[in-house]
């Protein structure tokens, strides 16, 4: 879904697993159209057998979001934050690609992402009250939760404060680790 974000690149498949044109299913939304979206993703997937992302991209577009994607690029992600957020992921990505200017950073489910090749290493998000940080690798997260004593680690995710002073040695040390991770076990 990353690689094609335009919800209707669900729909053939949707017709052929539901057995119905995408009239049908837009006609159902119709009907339902004055519920929640929680509502509505639950009516289809009780009563119609629909998977989590099949119901999303039917009821997304029924409400007029025709694309997954939000961001085009960094700056536009970085535009959509508040200045403490902006400015800390700013420095993230900054701190990761002047020191591994090899490394790609691109927008995949609407967060910025790192890429070593065509594998994708690490991810940082904003959330309401905090941010995520993310090395796409579990076992380095597992090897690095001795370091991590200070911060909230999720199973896949690191909580930072929106204000975190970035600490680079750590931040880059996940991303070596990283790196050699993804070298160990190329992607494919």
């Amino acid at each position: 879904m990353a690689s094609n974000p335009d919800r209707s690149a669900h729909f053939p498949r949707i017709e052929a697993k539901y057995g119905q044109p995408m009239s049908y299913w837009f006609d159902v939304m119709a009907q339902i159209r004055d519920r929640k979206y929680p509502e509505q993703i639950a009516f289809l997937r009780e009563n119609h057998g629909f998977t989590q992302a099949h119901a999303n991209a039917v009821v997304m577009y029924a409400r007029g979001s025709t694309s997954a994607r939000r961001f085009d690029d960094l700056s536009s992600y970085l535009d959509s934050l508040e200045p403490v957020k902006r400015a800390t992921v700013s420095e993230i990505i900054t701190t990761i690609t002047d020191a591994q200017p090899d490394l790609e950073v691109v927008i995949a489910w609407n967060t910025p992402q790192v890429k070593h090749g065509d594998a994708y290493i690490f991810g940082v998000s904003a959330a309401k009250n905090h941010l995520l940080i993310a090395p796409w690798n579990v076992q380095v997260l597992e090897d690095f939760r001795p370091r991590l004593g200070g911060y909230t680690v999720n199973k896949k995710t690191i909580r930072v404060p929106s204000d975190w002073d970035v600490d680079r040695v750590l931040l880059l040390d996940l991303i070596g680790a990283c790196i050699a991770a993804t070298e160990k076990t190329p992607a494919g």
